[in-house]
């Protein structure tokens, strides 16, 4: 998969894209130990059921991370990468701490997003939902680079996905560099004290939110937050996982078509 790179008056940011549909999707990834930058054949691989209809782009957090960097500043580089490359009424699927990118970009710049899907996400991030956050920063800041890994992927997916890829998850961590330490601890803090609650009435788009009962990162509580806030509108729907733990968005068998389903109505 090639890199691209979208260049700003202020920064850079690498991105992704296949697909050969008229119409554009946007994903940001959730938090992750290492870029999604190098999974790209696998990420086009598991949305092959949007690609006819989509030409799809996945964004990386910037280049040069500032310290501290908190969600509003990653959604607002995030916002200017795709204004630079001239997007508009784009699809937008945030899942986790992309969500709660998504979130904001979708309150900020309305004029940017047509549908809205956010997946096993937050609205806000208290000390509760941060203590979680708070043991893998630690890992990171110890350089326990396995023990990372482990912790995540035993948080992320149900038993059954985590024990299949424990192996390979210990050999991905053996892959992982100072510098993905040091980005993960800066994006991972970023996410401490966001609130977005009082602001997400102002979403103006359709929005699909997709949660999982089982999310041990976020819960699911974070999940119906959100949905409280717009089950009101008809243009909103909301879906619930039981089974497929915080990572459904890589889990869940159907979850992809329910995103083309919700973009196509």
């Amino acid at each position: 998969m090639k890199i691209e790179q979208v260049r700003t008056g202020e920064f850079t940011m690498e991105y992704f894209r296949f697909g050969r549909g008229e119409k554009t999707l946007v994903i940001l990834p959730g938090l992750s130990v290492r870029s999604v930058m190098g999974a790209g054949d696998a990420i086009a691989k598991a949305y092959r059921p949007l690609e006819d209809a989509y030409t799809i782009y996945v964004f990386d957090r910037r280049a040069d991370l500032p310290d501290p960097y908190p969600i509003r500043e990653m959604a607002r580089d995030t916002a200017k990468a795709m204004k630079s490359l001239g997007m508009e009424k784009i699809s937008l699927f945030g899942a986790s701490q992309g969500g709660m990118i998504a979130l904001v970009i979708a309150i900020e710049y309305p004029e940017l997003v047509g549908k809205l899907v956010l997946g096993s996400t937050a609205a806000k991030i208290g000390e509760t939902e941060f203590r979680k956050l708070g043991k893998w920063i630690r890992l990171a800041k110890e350089k326990d680079r396995e023990g990372l890994y482990l912790a995540f992927g035993r948080e992320i997916y149900p038993p059954s996905v985590f024990e299949k890829h424990r192996e390979s998850l210990k050999r991905g961590a053996a892959k992982v560099t100072d510098e993905d330490l040091r980005r993960f601890i800066i994006l991972a803090e970023g996410s401490e004290g966001f609130d977005a609650v009082a602001e997400v009435e102002k979403i103006a788009c359709p929005v699909l939110i997709i949660g999982a009962y089982e999310d041990r990162v976020l819960d699911s509580d974070a999940t119906m937050e959100i949905a409280e806030k717009l089950d009101v509108r008809p243009d909103f729907r909301l879906y619930m996982y039981t089974g497929f733990g915080h990572a459904a968005f890589d889990t869940a068998p159907d979850y992809k078509e329910r995103i083309l389903k919700f973009l196509g109505s």
